[in-house]
């Protein structure tokens, strides 16, 4: 369990069309034995068992023409509301490229709460209507257009569920990652010392932890500077 007798596990909850997307890698490594352990659980539920015609249609064409299907209000809205009466104090998320873009911050947040539930969509999205009702938080993982929500939802389930307390081994290795304090990580060197001509820096080898830190701190500074210039344009505000 989480270490404390009284807190309940952290839970993911997916409402998709292929149940079998999961857990996926969600099932593997650190993500999967906190799975094992019961820091965490996950439940989907097939968006197509909430149909009512003999079809079990989940989608149709849009109004006003166009390409593509639409996932119909009635069906979704029903799926909807058997998740929010079960956990009525989670967000549902709905993963669409329209929405805001994910960021680390929000990221710890999620992580600190009881859970969360996802929407994933397939075909041309959803019903506007059911933003307007249900308020759905809609979470973008980049300017780019996936076949469907599942593959984004297990990267954000992932993001969340390294988060919790007893999945990683040291809690020094999330604070020092990237987004944590605002920049890109420092690169990283191991054994051989000496690989294609290529020598590990010398600071690295001196054994002196400050003159390491402060040699990390500006690498992560340099290469966000170079990288992400969006970043960097925020972190120096804060400094």
């Amino acid at each position: 369990m989480t270490g404390a007798a009284t807190k309940e596990p952290w839970n993911a909850t997916v409402l998709t069309l292929f149940e079998e997307m999961f857990p996926g890698s969600l099932g593997l490594s650190l993500a999967g034995q906190g799975l094992k352990d019961g820091i965490w659980t996950l439940e989907t539920l097939d968006i197509r068992s909430f149909a009512s015609d003999k079809h079990r249609s989940v989608d149709d064409a849009p109004f006003g023409g166009g390409p593509g299907m639409v996932m119909r209000a009635d069906v979704v809205d029903v799926a909807i509301e058997k998740i929010k009466v079960k956990n009525p104090d989670r967000p549902v998320i709905y993963l669409s490229p329209r929405g805001r873009p994910l960021e680390q911050e929000k990221v710890r947040e999620l992580a600190a709460g009881p859970g969360l539930s996802l929407l994933c969509a397939r075909y041309e999205g959803i019903d506007e209507r059911l933003q307007e009702v249900h308020k759905i938080q809609e979470v973008s993982l980049g300017d780019f257009i996936l076949s469907g929500g599942e593959p984004a939802a297990i990267a954000l389930i992932d993001a969340c569920v390294r988060l919790l307390p007893g999945i990683m081994g040291s809690v020094e290795s999330g604070v020092e990652e990237s987004f944590e304090r605002g920049l890109l990580e420092y690169p990283h060197y191991t054994r051989p010392q000496a690989w294609r001509g290529i020598e590990v820096p010398k600071v690295l080898l001196s054994g002196n932890h400050e003159k390491i830190k402060d040699w990390r701190k500006s690498q992560s500074e340099q290469m966000t500077k170079e990288r992400r210039p969006d970043l960097w344009s925020r972190y120096v505000k804060k400094v």
